[in-house]
């Protein structure tokens, strides 16, 4: 595994007394069933964002519970699930809205990763068909860390947080060299609460054109 610029974070996490505790319960439910995403890319994330590339922030809640769908990237699918999720289904209206086009061919989205897009669920694996399974084991402490580090990065982040649970993250962006974007999730259950006309992706674009760095293509036009 290369995690390019996070070793740091990893060392440092590894040896706490939560992380070993975590690993051991990840490694215990990953032999026992069917958990997601597959274990080699429970830390996709990492690999295809090194922190010095980090321009964005998205922050999910855990993995998609069923099959063929998570692959470590926050609400991103693998290309061969025919039906995207309804919570990505309101993203791609949200960036039709926005850009008046959106070339996605399917929900894999790894290209927002490779542009600087830190895709990071908040949980970072679930057991098959239940939600919300390997929550409060240790992984919020450990993705915490992730964004502490990130804000202390010394150029321009956008955040863009949707949903409670995410907004609460908020609390930890303390640089002012950072922007910090709120909107309800894209869940059909409040998508139409404001995320739907909420703007963002393209909001982070002109902050990263105002601060001279370049911009994310979201609608996959160039992917």
């Amino acid at each position: 595994m290369s995690v390019k610029g996070w070793e740091k974070i990893f060392e440092e996490e590894g040896k706490k007394d939560y992380f070993k505790g975590l690993k051991e319960f990840v490694d215990s439910e990953y032999e026992q069933g069917i958990c997601y995403p597959p274990y080699e890319n429970i830390f996709r994330a990492f690999e295809l964002t090194p922190l010095e590339s980090v321009k964005a922030v998205i922050l999910g809640q855990d993995p998609y519970h069923e099959p063929n769908q998570a692959h470590g990237l926050c609400f991103s699918v693998l290309p061969r699930q025919s039906k995207l999720p309804p919570s990505l289904k309101n993203i791609y209206k949200e960036l039709l809205e926005e850009y008046g086009e959106c070339d996605r061919k399917n929900g894999f989205l790894e290209d927002w990763a490779r542009q600087g897009v830190l895709m990071l669920n908040t949980v970072m694996t679930v057991r098959e068909h239940s939600a919300n399974s390997h929550k409060g084991r240790g992984w919020e402490r450990f993705t915490d860390s992730v964004l502490a580090a990130v804000n202390e990065l010394d150029k321009p982040v956008v955040y863009m947080l949707w949903g409670a649970p995410a907004q609460k993250k908020a609390a930890l962006v303390t640089n002012p060299k950072h922007l910090v974007l709120t909107a309800a999730h894209p869940s059909p259950l409040s998508a139409y609460r404001g995320f739907f006309g909420c703007g963002h992706f393209k909001k982070c674009n002109e902050f990263l054109s105002e601060n001279s760095v370049p911009m994310i293509d979201w609608t996959g036009k160039n992917a």
